[in-house]
């Protein structure tokens, strides 16, 4: 995945160039809910599938009620997708720590998750609308 012009490209592709991340749009709505609080709500999902790993559902960050996301000071770090930034999701009464997080600068070969925000499934709700 790694390319010669590459300005930014990520450390992990070029240790391991056999690893594969699959990023393909979704092609049905979606939304995220807190109890009773819209979270997101998009047409303009993008499902990333990473080796064993269950999917993840990749919000454009215009289609994110920011409004009610806090960032924090955590950070993760993947040698292939970069540094990730979270926000703590509240409201409707119900608060999640560090539930949502995202790649402000991906590497390049991850670009287009930029401006995207995921969700923990496991303290959200994320639905497929009809």
């Amino acid at each position: 995945m790694q390319t010669e012009t590459a300005a930014n490209p990520a450390p992990g592709f070029a240790k391991h160039p056999d690893y594969r991340i699959a990023l393909k749009p979704v092609d049905r709505r979606m939304r995220v809910w807190l109890g009773c609080v819209a979270v997101a709500d998009s047409s303009h999902v993008l499902v990333m599938r990473e080796g064993d790993y269950p999917p993840v559902y990749y919000f454009p960050r215009d289609d994110v009620n920011m409004d009610v996301l806090a960032a924090t000071d955590h950070h993760t770090h993947c040698p292939f997708k970069g540094e990730a930034s979270y926000w703590t999701i509240e409201g409707g009464g119900s608060r999640q720590e560090n539930a949502a997080w995202g790649y402000e600068s991906p590497y390049d070969e991850m670009a287009r998750i930029k401006g995207h925000i995921a969700f923990y499934d496991n303290r959200v709700k994320l639905e497929m609308a009809d």
